[in-house]
């Protein structure tokens, strides 16, 4: 499937799949971002995505970026929805710094990657009772 994809910065390469076996693409920064300490920061991510309908795209952070850089995803991963993709739609990465210094993500650093999801769309069926319970969180062990 062919996507439509625009770079912002086409000094940077486009996103790749590193192997044959790759699920995510990799995203690169586009500019130079300065995490502060305890602080959140968007990394522009130099791509604006049209992602198809019937899917969404993830985000979410390389697994090398927290032991490289100590940063963190505030909320797990980024969801791009498909009707994300305007000129001014840059997929951008929201990165958390737990760490008492300044970490610094530089311009064409790998920060994170980006994997589509196939999704449907459901209708509510409200119902006053559901049946028997299982027993709670964690309660499989």
């Amino acid at each position: 499937m062919k996507i439509k994809i625009k770079r912002i910065d086409k000094s940077l390469p486009l996103p790749v799949y590193q192997t044959s076996g790759s699920v995510g693409f990799d995203i690169y920064a586009r500019e130079t971002t300065v995490v502060k300490p305890k602080g959140i920061a968007l990394v522009p991510g130099n791509i604006i995505v049209a992602t198809p309908p019937g899917y969404m795209l993830v985000v979410a952070l390389r697994s090398s970026t927290p032991r490289k850089k100590g940063l963190h995803k505030p909320h797990g991963i980024g969801v791009i929805d498909n009707d994300y993709c305007g000129d001014e739609d840059e997929v951008k990465i929201q990165v958390f710094n737990p760490s008492e210094h300044d970490v610094v993500v530089e311009r064409g650093e790998r920060i994170a990657q980006g994997i589509f999801v196939r999704i449907d769309r459901f209708e509510w069926d409200e119902v006053d009772a559901m049946g028997g319970s299982r027993g709670g969180f964690g309660s499989t062990g």
